[in-house]
């Protein structure tokens, strides 16, 4: 067939062969199955008509007779008229026949075989005679001793046999051309369905096709999920695989037989991430954390290229996934350079008034005050950084800390910290203790300044030898208890909308929480607590432990 050609148009075709094949096949058996059915009984009859006649006793009697002609010829040519029989010839035991259809033959001997009759047993045969070709049955005529007086054949020529079979071949045809019809119109209505699901293309062009959206599958960056209407990934891609969690796909033959679609509900999924994907609804670069990963998900229907009336039908949705865990990291770092930057602006400003103080008191002429004045700054500043050092033996987390003291300063809010235990031995990354500390720092610090005074936030950092407690206490209005589950959920937020990195924090929190093994808990004192107990992990190896303040969280991202 055409490489050009449709799957309908092959079907169409090769059912279309396949259908006039077995009408020819059944045609043929049916027209055999009659002529032998036809032959059958075309024996049957002959021996019947053949073995009344040897039962007659008229025929019994001319037998003894000594012109057995005279009596047996009208005899038979009227039994030939009455049974429609082409003839019958009864003839001695010695082939001499007694009766013919062609009077000149009578007195000569029979043509055919004899001998069975002879033994006293009838039979039939198909052989040729005078008459050319017939199907005849040749039976005994015998006395009550057994003694065969006479034989008689009775037969039909086939020429007419044959003749009586071809009317049954009008409706031999016919069954033959309603099959042949019926199977057309049958190749033809599932020919338009195969058009319409294959879209008229032809397969090899649909393999081509396969291979190349394959190719694109495994090259693309971004993830790619194809869910069906009964709510199953019916597809993905290798990226999709690696950020949702899914087995790898299956490649070459292994693909056919893969499993069938998997259920959503059944998929590692968060409960925000399985019910944008379960619901099918539009969406445009929505953020989804999870355990380890940040992806941000757009969804659209997947619709056909259009049925009869020009109308797309539904057939899905496709969900696009991109991991913003790196980028997220980037911002974390643009964050915490942020607070850097706010800190010093803040000193800066404090700087600049007691210079200014500094300089009015020097041109006053009092020195010695200016000197006090000074010193005591001085010593303040160093023993708050000492404070920080010797109770924070992380220094990211010290710097970060000293950048929240500024921060807190400029907000009005009193900002202390406790330490005790070690966190250089408890395996746990500068990035993630910045990362949780500096969330829970950044929403206490707003929660206080929002609050009534005194505007407080607590910050205690205990390690035991197996885990390192954490816990943030502010003043402010605390949490409700039916926000306990949505606070922690990304995009929930107390901010004004519009507010850069509003309900991202404590879902980051949650995630670094999650991932390292620890708990993370809400309550409520004079404002909200925030406690967040993380084990020890296993020592890094230096090359693997080494980290800067790229890691470190930034401000207030819930």
């Amino acid at each position: 067939m055409g490489r050009g050609w449709s799957i309908a148009r092959r079907l169409f075709v090769a059912n279309a062969l396949l259908i006039l094949a077995m009408t020819v096949f059944v045609g043929t058996a049916a027209f055999v199955d009659a002529r032998n059915r036809g032959f059958v009984a075309a024996e049957e009859r002959m021996l019947s008509v053949a073995t009344a006649i040897a039962d007659n006793p008229l025929v019994q009697e001319a037998s003894r007779a000594a012109k057995p002609s005279a009596v047996l010829q009208p005899y038979a040519q009227a039994v030939t008229a009455d049974a429609a029989l082409d003839f019958i010839t009864i003839m001695s035991p010695d082939r001499t026949r007694w009766t013919h259809p062609t009077e000149s033959e009578i007195g000569r001997r029979y043509i055919g075989a004899i001998a069975p009759a002879l033994a006293g047993e009838a039979f039939t045969e198909v052989t040729t005679g005078t008459l050319g070709p017939s199907v005849r049955a040749v039976v005994p005529v015998t006395d009550d001793d057994g003694t065969v007086l006479a034989l008689v054949a009775a037969g039909v020529k086939t020429s007419n046999l044959s003749i009586a079979l071809s009317a049954r071949l009008p409706a031999v045809l016919a069954v033959a051309l309603v099959l042949l019809a019926a199977g057309t119109v049958a190749s033809w209505l599932l020919g338009r369905y195969l058009s319409r699901v294959t879209l008229g293309w032809g397969p090899e062009q649909l393999a081509q096709l396969f291979v190349y959206y394959d190719s694109v599958l495994h090259s693309v960056r971004e993830g790619l999920v194809l869910v069906g209407l009964t709510g199953r990934v019916v597809l993905y891609n290798d990226q999709a695989a690696r950020m949702l969690g899914l087995p790898p796909r299956p490649a070459g033959e292994e693909r056919a037989s893969a499993a069938a679609p998997r259920r959503l509900d059944l998929l590692n999924l968060t409960p925000a991430l399985g019910e944008l994907l379960q619901s099918g609804r539009p969406a445009v670069d929505e953020i989804h954390v999870t355990d380890e990963r940040v992806l941000v998900v757009s969804q659209k229907p997947a619709l056909s290229p259009g049925n009869e009336r020009g109308k797309p039908a539904p057939m899905g949705w496709v969900a696009t996934i991109r991991d913003h865990t790196d980028l997220q990291s980037m911002d974390t770092e643009l964050r915490y350079m942020r607070t850097l930057s706010d800190a010093l602006r803040a000193q800066t400003h404090e700087h600049a008034n007691r210079l200014h103080t500094l300089v009015s008191l020097m041109e006053l002429g009092r020195g010695a005050e200016a000197l006090d004045f000074a010193t005591k700054d001085l010593e303040l500043s160093q023993q708050l950084t000492d404070d920080m050092i010797d109770s924070v033996d992380e220094p990211v987390l010290s710097a970060l800390l000293m950048g929240k003291f500024a921060q807190a300063s400029e907000l009005g809010v009193l900002l202390t910290v406790e330490a005790a235990g070690t966190l250089a031995e408890s395996g746990l990354s500068a990035q993630d203790l910045v990362t949780v500390v500096g969330n829970l720092v950044d929403n206490a610090l707003d929660a206080a300044a929002g609050g009534e005074a005194p505007r407080r936030v607590q910050l205690s950092v205990t390690s035991t030898g197996t885990a390192v407690a954490i816990e943030v206490a502010d003043s402010g209005p605390g949490v409700e208890p039916e926000a306990v589950t949505d606070i922690l959920r990304h995009g929930y937020s107390t901010k004004e909308p519009g507010t850069f990195g509003r309900g991202l924090g404590l879902a980051l929190v949650r995630q670094t929480v999650n991932r390292l093994g620890g708990i993370l808990s809400i309550g409520c004192r004079d404002g909200a607590v925030f406690t967040v107990t993380l084990p020890w992990q296993p020592v890094q190896s230096p090359a693997a432990g080494e980290t800067g303040l790229a890691t470190a969280a930034g401000a207030s991202h819930d």
